[in-house]
């Protein structure tokens, strides 16, 4: 048990309470273990100077440079006083900035051909790099005439830089680890010994030494190698015995009866699955006829029919004498699934009514704004089993909702649910029903391996027939004005043609507090036109009811509105009696409207590529093709404009999630799905290392076939469950 302690141990302990509380507060680092588990970012030499032709701005960086001069500029009528410092290391040239009292002791020190390091955040000032108030330490060991052994020494070292941040520079972080590297000795190493010695492993305490003080660029590749197997193999070991668990429960099988419900649907159906409809569909019939649960992520592009083959595993389920319950995201999205399944359906959505099927089902709403005897009407529906389906929000989660029979859960955008959203719904069943959870954002492989490894995972590329192509194009509303004039333009003439249109801006507006932030930014925008505030529906809409779209039928959408109203407008807009609407991303997942055809996206770089992506995905989908705008002030040159280029130039979600994660750091790549196992990937990077993890999870994988316990690996047993404790949830799911 010592040996797990030393790891355990607070910061407090060792680096005194004022350390410990900025790295507890600001980099979420609270033990030992924590602290050997920060790994420098990079590495400097000594002596070989960081490159300041490459500085990162608005990031905190770390850089080894000379002085090249210095001088204190007087201003405020001779009342302020401001020290001015120019480093460079033959590559560019670097300002720093000192103001008021901090003038002095930089005046002292940092004299012409001093070296130092400093560290700060990177900003622009009168177009020039600069530094304001960096930290620093002098790096002159010795003079001239000293020894050049001391040198040598000093000139031939590799400096670890670590994330830093404004409160603690990456030297201080380095003395800390000095002083907790004792104890990497005591490192609980997961890997059972066999597979360590067979893939050439060095020993976990040796891999910590050598990431946190390398003598050479070999140890750190050595060190990197070991670390990111770790990452990578404690994660799939966890998924691996979660897959294993899952495999171990009762469920009943529900077998698609033949001349049922499905089979009466799939009769009516004007039109014939496409071939990936037909494959993902067996794949699920086949694990919903198993007496486990099915555990799938269905994955598929914008519009490539995920709903149809969830239905139909739906309908399945009824045919089986079961339930099936879909969880979405918002009342819009649920009332839009209710819309369409129910007008899918036809008549078989009207078991025990008039009019309606023998062989049909009842088809029950569940939200948080219905009224009482509504409300009371599909609680009713559920418990009596009346209802085979039922589409609704979180208000499916609540204590008063009963099931007969649940069979089948359908999650529909799974990044939008917690695990215990997700397990209280499943909790509903008699036995744990099957889990169908749907995504429209593309995941890569390697996310999907870490993120969703408990899951079986079916992909959707094929758009179904009738399907129009969508053209997209980027609009520089800054360099030229008149491209925004031909969009509305554009607009217009698509609303001539019979067809509608959606304009997405990404804020509501006349909102008290927003309008206090709209002033604050307002009054930064005046000082610099870069910041001003995003462009918002209400301004917008009035806009182009008074200019631009004038005439024409615009209204709005956006989250403040009563469920009521949304609701109203969706219904006009989709019967064809609104021209334009104005939306914020409520539109984003899920609205069907075939009829529209054109999308402006406003001020679209302040937008992700996978909700550039699914926003546009709500255009083309009727026999017409799809356009789609988007609309952007960031500079030509700029990431941001990069960003836009790329989404505009692929329809492949697959290619743009990639390029996605790219662009990202992998903390945002795994999100919320991954909030109790921030800690855990540190060197890992799922979109580089897919081999890694690829051979991971088969490494995993077998050992959990033949232990699923653990009980022969004591190690990963510990290492695991310290990971698992950490969030005290089941953190694997939480997308």
């Amino acid at each position: 048990m010592d040996r797990v302690s030393s790891f355990d141990e607070p910061l407090k302990k060792l680096l005194g309470g004022a350390t410990a509380k900025v790295m507890a507060e600001h980099l979420d680092l609270h033990t030992v273990g924590d602290l050997l588990h920060h790994y420098p970012r990079r590495y400097e030499e000594r002596g070989k100077l960081t490159a300041l032709a490459d500085l990162p701005l608005d990031e905190h960086v770390t850089v080894v440079a000379q002085v090249a001069d210095a001088r204190i500029l007087m201003f405020n009528n001779g009342r302020g006083k401001r020290l001015e410092v120019t480093l460079t290391d033959g590559s560019g040239r670097l300002q720093l900035v000192f103001f008021g009292h901090g003038v002095h002791k930089p005046h002292k020190e940092l004299l012409p051909g001093r070296q130092a390091m400093f560290a700060g955040k990177v900003s622009v000032f009168n177009r020039k790099m600069q530094l304001a108030h960096p930290t620093y330490q002098l790096l002159d060991a010795s003079d001239a005439d000293e020894a050049t052994e001391a040198v040598d020494a000093f000139a031939g070292r590799l400096l670890p830089i670590y994330p830093a941040c404004k409160q603690l520079d990456s030297w201080r972080i380095a003395k800390a680890v000095d002083a907790v590297l004792p104890s990497a000795q005591d490192a609980v190493d997961p890997l059972p010994a066999a597979l360590r010695e067979g893939r050439g492993f060095t020993p976990l305490p040796e891999a910590l030494l050598k990431v946190h003080r390398p003598q050479t660029k070999a140890d750190i590749e050595d060190a990197k190698a070991r670390l990111k197997w770790d990452e990578a193999f404690v994660l799939q070991v966890a998924l691996a015995r979660r897959r294993y668990a899952d495999t171990q429960l009762p469920a009943a099988a529900r077998r698609p009866v033949a001349d049922g419900l499905l089979d009466a649907f799939d009769a009516k159906l004007p039109f014939t699955l496409t071939e990936g409809q037909e494959k993902v569909s067996k794949e699920i019939f086949d694990d919903l006829a198993t007496e486990h649960p099915m555990h799938r992520l269905l994955q598929g592009e914008v519009g490539s029919g995920k709903t149809m083959v969830a239905l139909r595993a739906m309908l399945a389920v009824v045919d089986a004498g079961g339930q099936a319950a879909m969880l979405a995201p918002t009342e819009v999205l649920a009332q839009q699934h209710h819309r369409s399944i129910t007008e899918m359906m036809g008549e078989l959505a009207e078991g025990g009514m008039l009019g309606g099927s023998d062989q049909g089902t009842k088809v029950v709403l569940l939200t948080g704004s219905m009224g009482t005897a509504a409300r009371r009407q599909a609680l009713l529906d559920l418990v009596t089993g009346e209802a085979g389906i039922v589409i609704g929000t979180h208000a499916l989660i609540e204590d008063k909702v009963q099931f007969h029979d649940l069979g089948l859960v359908v999650v529909d955008e799974q990044h939008r649910f917690g695990v215990e959203q997700r397990d209280a719904l499943r909790s509903k069943g008699k036995q744990p029903p099957h889990l169908l959870v749907m995504t429209a954002t593309p995941i890569p492989r390697t996310v999907a391996m870490t993120v969703f490894g408990d899951l079986e995972t079916s992909v959707l590329d094929q758009l179904p027939a009738g399907r129009s192509p969508i053209a997209s194009h980027v609009v520089p509303a800054k360099d030229k004005p008149h491209f925004l004039a031909r969009a509305w333009e554009r607009v217009r003439e698509e609303v001539e043609n019979g067809h509608q249109a959606y304009v997405v801006c990404p804020r509501i507006g006349d909102d008290a507090e927003e309008e206090k932030k709209g002033k604050a930014k307002k009054k930064a925008a005046e000082e610099d036109p870069d910041k001003r505030p995003p462009l918002a529906v209400l301004e917008i809409a009035d806009e182009l009811r008074k200019g631009a779209l004038a005439g024409l039928s615009v209204e709005v959408l956006h989250g403040r509105m009563h469920p009521d109203e949304k609701d109203d407008v969706m219904r006009r807009f989709a019967a064809g009696d609104v021209d334009v609407l104005v939306a914020t991303t409520v539109i984003e997942v899920g609205v069907n409207v075939p009829n529209a055809t054109a999308m402006v996206i406003m001020d679209a770089d302040r937008f992700g590529v996978s909700q550039l992506h699914q926003l546009r995905g709500r255009v083309g989908r009727g026999s017409a093709p799809g356009l789609c705008l988007l609309v952007s002030e960031a500079h030509e040159a700029s990431p941001a404009r990069a960003r836009l280029s790329a989404v505009a130039a692929t329809l492949d979600g697959f290619e743009l999630s990639r390029i996605d994660l790219e662009q990202r750091r992998e903390g945002d790549v795994l999100g919320q799905a991954q909030s109790g196992v921030r800690s855990s990937l540190r060197m890992l990077t799922v979109i580089d290392d897919e081999e890694v993890i690829a051979a991971a999870r088969e490494e995993a994988v077998a050992i959990v076939a033949v232990d699923p316990e653990l009980e022969h690996l004591p190690e990963l047993r510990t290492v695991l469950a310290a990971l698992l404790d950490k969030d005290r949830e089941e953190y694997l799911d939480k997308g």
